[in-house]
């Protein structure tokens, strides 16, 4: 389970299916892909029907533990990112996971 889907990937199968070019292909998965940076870099949810949404979370400051030596370390304030799996694409994953066993 170590495979990993690439822009590359991702622009061949667009160029496979949808019928453009390799380069317009590219460009596209490009382009999908910088609106939803920018929109999530500008604050906003991104919501992908039967896929999931992404938003950005603050988190605040807190102390944190080094595990090696105990020593308390302050966690700095700091925003990141979350991904919420639509029940769509949950039932997707736990069908194709039940069909493996």
């Amino acid at each position: 389970m170590s495979n990993t889907v690439t822009r590359a990937q991702l622009s061949e199968a667009v160029y496979q299916h949808v019928g453009l070019s390799r380069n317009e292909s590219a460009d596209l998965v490009e382009s999908v892909l910088d609106e939803i940076v920018d929109a999530l870099a500008g604050g906003d949810m991104v919501k992908i029907s039967s896929f999931g949404s992404f938003a950005v979370r603050s988190k605040g400051q807190r102390v944190g533990r080094n595990p090696k030596t105990g020593e308390e370390v302050p966690i700095l304030p700091r925003r990141v990112l979350v991904f919420r799996a639509s029940h769509v694409l949950k039932s997707r994953i736990n069908d194709r996971f039940a069909g493996q066993g």
